[in-house]
């Protein structure tokens, strides 16, 4: 595969890395930091999920807009993502833009589609490849689609029967003859007609029965794929047909080939909300990956490794966690792409579930981007934002200063609840030494550094029998690193990994929550708690 080499950039970015560093790792700790990054040009990326409208104001209105996401490509670039997933930038109604006016139009809220083309070719010169949120479940009620096809059925007289002959939007839905009874059927007017919104009423859902709309939503993905995205996002795909997996599976098979045929490189990845056992199924599709809702949220093996406590929630624990989630999809491909993520709009945030213990809210961040596949971080989790209760709530403004005036600031959703943030806002962290940002950045450079943590094959070394170390190997074109994962709240351990066994070892890198150094002597690794290693 093609390699696009990257350094991190500039005198300034050198001189941040010294002010993270500065006396918190040894020698070996800046040895690793000062290498040459060279990122493999695929789909295993480090992924920022970014809500438009809370992220960056470029105008002045305190509504996030695409300019200010321009504005913050050095941010991004420099934290060492290579991905950007936007959230739906369609026009809508709603603050969240998931109800869809028009598939082929940018929301005038966050400016022009010369907004989103420049964005699009920033991302492009950077080697950041742009994903944007499809929603194909359902349209807002508001579309023309909808509109039309109401306004046909209002229109029929009491004897005459509903045709996609006579109003082709008619089958682009979900409608029925008769009140279903159910609280996901709503009335077209004063008809006898229904139609299906899985979410709300303002979202009806459309028919994938109907190949006209295939043919409609063809057009959508050959616009978006022209104006320089580098694939999709895929909301509620386990809703295209409800309860049934094979119908959806079917419905992406289609949409995976399409994509395909048109941009080969393109990456999907689609939101099946579902446990590990019927995800895992949706791989048979083709499509690249599927959020890994196994590690994820309050109660995901992040959370109950780091935040809860007993043999299931251990190291070892997390270390089987990683084999089982790899192996329940590759039952369906071999080649698929997990896509791990700690939390995401839909969810509050991280630093609640860890009581906003500092030191758990930096653990979490290897636990999720060393995973293999490609990783996602939900934008202000690399602070440690606070955020929980309504969904406007989870998606409060980025917290860039502390001054909320302050240039680029933006208000929230407007029904968003005032959000105390505990740690630094990130004006602040990307200067301090030792913040949650620091670590974050720490971490994905050592992703970076190492093909193999994003793109190996895990397997246990189950001679490795301490329950506080998860200690796994990632292979990848025939190399072998280990990592090393001491998840004891406050003990050192030492972990011996011979050179007869392993073969002769050095540290390729280090992360340690409280800044000590992780060593390795006649083959003995000593590591303080909360911190991993990269072997090699």
């Amino acid at each position: 595969m093609g390699k696009a080499k990257r350094k991190f950039r500039n005198i300034f970015a050198g001189l941040l890395i010294l002010v993270i560093t500065a006396g918190s790792l040894g020698a070996c700790g800046r040895d690793w930091r000062g290498k040459e990054v060279t990122v493999i040009d695929d789909n295993y990326r480090t992924w920022y999920e970014i809500f438009v409208y809370s992220f960056c104001d470029s105008d002045g209105d305190q509504v996030g807009d695409l300019q200010g996401v321009i504005s913050k490509l050095d941010y991004i670039e420099d934290t060492g993502f290579n991905g950007i997933w936007l959230m739906p930038v369609m026009p809508a109604s709603s603050y969240h833009k998931y109800d869809v006016k028009d598939y082929l139009e940018i929301d005038p809220e966050y400016g022009t589609m010369a907004d989103f083309e420049e964005l699009a070719a920033e991302c492009n010169k950077r080697g950041i490849k742009l994903i944007i949120d499809l929603v194909l479940n359902h349209t807002s009620s508001e579309h023309p689609w909808f509109v039309e096809a109401c306004s046909y059925l209002e229109s029929l007289g009491a004897d005459e029967e509903p045709s996609a002959e006579d109003c082709p939007y008619y089958e682009y839905y979900n409608f029925v003859k008769g009140n279903p009874n159910s609280d996901v059927w709503y009335q077209v007017g004063s008809t006898d007609y229904y139609y299906e919104g899985m979410f709300w009423s303002g979202m009806p859902d459309v028919n994938f029965g109907s190949q006209a709309l295939r043919g409609e939503f063809e057009a959508v993905m050959d616009f978006w794929l022209e104006k320089g995205v580098g694939g999709f996002r895929l909301d509620a795909v386990k809703e295209f047909y409800s309860g049934a997996t094979g119908k959806n599976v079917e419905v992406l098979e289609w949409v995976n080939s399409y994509v395909k045929a048109a941009k080969p490189d393109a990456y999907l990845v689609g939101e099946a909300w579902e446990g590990l056992g019927t995800y895992a199924q949706y791989y048979a599709s083709g499509i690249d990956s599927f959020f890994d809702f196994e590690f994820a949220g309050p109660t995901g093996v992040v959370t109950r490794t780091l935040a809860f406590s007993g043999e299931n929630n251990s190291a070892q624990a997390y270390a089987k966690a990683l084999c089982r989630v790899q192996n329940a999809i590759r039952e369906y491909r071999e080649d698929a792409i997990d896509a791990p993520f700690f939390v995401n709009h839909d969810m509050a945030r991280a630093a609640g579930y860890m009581q906003y213990d500092e030191r758990k809210v930096k653990m979490a961040a290897p636990l999720n981007i060393l995973m293999s596949g490609s990783a996602f971080v939900y934008y202000g989790e690399e602070i440690g934002m606070s955020g929980s209760g309504k969904d406007e709530n989870k998606r409060a403004p980025m917290y860039w200063s502390a001054d909320a005036s302050a240039e680029g600031m933006t208000k929230g959703p407007l029904d968003m609840e005032p959000q105390e943030n505990m740690f630094a806002c990130a004006q602040e962290q990307i200067k301090a030494k030792d913040s949650i940002y620091g670590f974050y950045k720490d971490t994905i450079l050592l992703r970076n550094q190492n093909p193999e943590i994003a793109r190996g094959t895990v397997a246990r070394l189950e001679e490795v029998e301490d329950q506080d170390i998860a200690a796994v190997s990632k292979t990848y074109e025939g190399k072998t690193i280990y990592l090393l994962y001491n998840i004891s709240e406050t003990d050192e351990k030492q972990v011996t990994m011979s050179a007869e066994q392993y073969g002769e070892l050095e540290i390729a890198g280090y992360l340690s929550v409280d800044g000590g150094e992780v060593t390795m002597k006649d083959g003995v690794v000593t590591l303080p708690s909360y911190s991993v290693v990269v072997l090699r």
